[in-house]
Parts: structure tokens; sequence; C-alpha cells
């Protein structure tokens, strides 16, 4: 796909309409061109071409995509830098005025481009920084097999990937999109081996603070497995996340007692974190017992006599854990319920679940066969 021209002539010409469209905008260029070539030229006109942004849309997307098209005629050595220039003047201009327009201009110019042309990631990387200017980040492809395809064919080295990802995921989360953006997140940190996990210390914090403050996220079981959070094992926030994947309640508020300073600094809520804590721990009962009394319940869960069936019936709101009330004798019976782990024994369990299932199978198959020749 190629961008439009502005004007079906000579690059020559087409440089020297563009640099007397722009000085008659008001800048300080030359109408003669260059004697360096186009790529002098183009560095001159992007320079100047701040002026022209205050006109009407469809004049500054005209001139915007002629100078696309002379740029993607350059020798790929000679792109880059001006490329950068160009995204970055688009990026900047007037202080976030104008973000549809931006955002069209470089999407015109990725668009233009070769699918795999590495400096593609300059543009792409602008264009979501623009989105999130004005919370548009839906208009722009972020679906992360998407995005790990661009990596691969763009060649991009290991700064610009964690680069591109950590952007990726900021500006999901500024645009209130957590759950997508947790994935980017796990595959940012994903990507860090043994050699340089302790890079991503900022990264790692980020993450693991993030997934705690999120309402909407009970299974922190995986965090643990990455390399960059394994890096942090003996800190305070380690510690947090170990109780918040497998312990109960009563370790959260023991925590909590010795660390309160802590919590706060890391913006979150206590109460918040009370009411996390008491589902993950209810979640837990409930895995290992299928009836569960009133009194165990307050007693674990620390919840008054009448906060318990409120509590339960927002637990199975969450589609965490199934589970009925018996008022009469004032006891929950589960059918239900999420592990919080995925560990050996969660295995063996799903295992034997599915070997007990075959075995009724053949068991019904039996019964069947055995009552066919009476039919």
């Amino acid at each position: 796909m190629s961008v439009p021209a502005f004007i079906d002539i000579t690059e020559e010409d087409q440089a020297s309409e563009l640099r007397a469209y722009i000085k008659a905008e008001g800048a300080e260029i030359s109408e003669e061109n260059s004697e360096g070539g186009l790529h002098v030229d183009l560095a001159q006109i992007i320079e100047a071409c701040d002026v022209c942004l205050k006109d009407d849309d469809k004049e500054v997307e005209s001139v915007m995509n002629s100078i696309a098209s002379l740029l993607l005629i350059l020798e790929t050595e000679k792109q880059e830098t001006l490329i950068e220039s160009l995204c970055e003047k688009l990026v900047k201009s007037r202080e976030g005025e104008r973000p549809s327009l931006r955002m069209q201009l470089l999407s015109n110019l990725f668009h233009g481009m070769d699918e795999t042309a590495p400096v593609r990631y300059t543009v792409y990387c602008s264009l979501i920084k623009v989105a999130t200017t004005c919370n548009a980040i839906a208009f722009i492809p972020t679906d992360l097999d998407q995005v790990r395809k661009w990596i691969t064919d763009w060649n991009l080295n290991t700064e610009k990937k964690h680069t591109l990802l950590r952007l990726v995921y900021e500006a999901l989360v500024e645009c209130k999109k957590s759950e997508a953006a947790a994935k980017v997140m796990v595959e940012l940190l994903g990507s860090y081996t043994e050699d340089n996990a302790s890079q991503a210390r900022v990264d790692a914090h980020r993450c693991i603070v993030r997934a705690l403050k999120d309402p909407n996220t009970f299974l922190l079981d995986h965090l643990l497995a990455l390399k960059p959070v394994r890096f942090l094992e003996g800190e305070l926030l380690h510690d947090l996340l170990t109780i918040f994947v497998s312990a109960k309640l009563a370790a959260y508020v023991k925590f909590y007692q010795s660390n309160k300073d802590f919590i706060d600094s890391l913006g979150l809520n206590h109460e918040q974190n009370m009411a996390k804590m008491c589902l993950l721990t209810f979640m837990g009962m409930a895995v290992e017992f299928k009836e569960i009394s009133f009194g165990t319940m307050q007693q674990e869960l620390q919840l008054e006599e009448d906060q318990v069936e409120a509590f339960v019936v927002d637990a199975v709101r969450t589609k965490m854990v199934y589970c009925k009330i018996d008022q009469t004798q004032r006891k929950v019976i589960v059918s239900h319920s999420t592990h919080r782990t995925s560990g050996k024994q969660q295995w063996q369990q799903l295992y034997d679940s599915l070997s007990s299932w075959r075995g009724n199978l053949a068991t019904v198959k039996t019964s069947l066969q055995t009552l066919s020749p009476s039919a």
C-alpha cells in the first residue's frame, strides 16, 4: 500500500511545491530546493511543517500525505531519522490539540509503509501516544497476537520490544482496559531472562500492584512464575503477593498490622484488600469443603452474623464460587469453586474427577447394554 501523493509531478517539483506552501504559511524556509538532495529537502520541510498544522484538516492531510509519499521513496537508511522527526512533530503538536487529525496522519503513514518495515515501530509508538491523550486507544490495534507479530516482523531488539509492550500497557491502563493491560504486562515480564530480570524491577512492581488493586483480578499465581517477580523474593511486595496467591485472610491482617505504611505507600486500599482476601479465603474453603457453616465463615472471614448472607451473594456474583445458602441449617452448600492456584494437587484433582466421570459413563453404558435385549 502507498500513501497518495500531493500532486502528480516529479519528486523535486513536489518538494519545491511543499517548500512554497509552507513558506506562504509563515515558515522560515527557502523556496529553492537544497543541493543536498531529496532527504535534505525533507529534513528542512519537516522541521518547518508546524505552521501548516493550524490549517483546515483536509489541507493538512494533503500536505502531510505529500511529505509521507516522499519519505517512502527514500532509501531505508535515510528514512528512519526523518520519520522519527515527523512523528515527534505530530505527537507533540499543539499540546494535545486536534488528536483525531494527528492520529489520522500517523495512521496514513503507518499503513502506507511496507508491513515489515522496521521504522513502522516508531510510527506505531507515536500512534499509541496520541491515542492515549484522547482516550482513543480502542481505534488502535493492540491485540496481543498482532503486537507479537509486529515485534517479529520488525525484528525489534530487546530494548525496543520492552519499550513497545510497556507503551501499550500504559495506554491500556490509562484507558481503563485493565484486563488487556494485565495480559500485555505479563507478556512484557515473561520476555525477560535470568540475565536481565533484575532490570524489570519497576515493571514487576507495577504489575503486582496493579493486579492487587484490580477488583476483578483474583487469580494471581501465574505472576509468581515470572522471572522478574521471582527476583523480588524476600521483599515485602513479594510477601504480600504470596499472601494473595495462597494464604488466608488472617495472614493478610497480620501482614497489614506490621506493614501499614508499606500498604499505604503502594496506593492500595486496606478495605478493598480485606474484601478481596475474604473472597480468596472463601474460595479456598469452598474447594476443600462442600458444606461450610455460618459459624466457620464468621470466624475465618471475620464477619458478623448478619453479614454472612450478603457476603455469599457478592461472592457468587464474581463467578469464582457457585453455592447456595441453607438458611434453616445456617450453612453454605458449595457446588463449585475456582482454584486459587494451578499446581500438581489441582491437576491431580482434575484427573480424579475425569476418571470418576469416565467410570460413571462406563457403568451407564454397561447398564444400557444389559437392558437392551429385553427391550
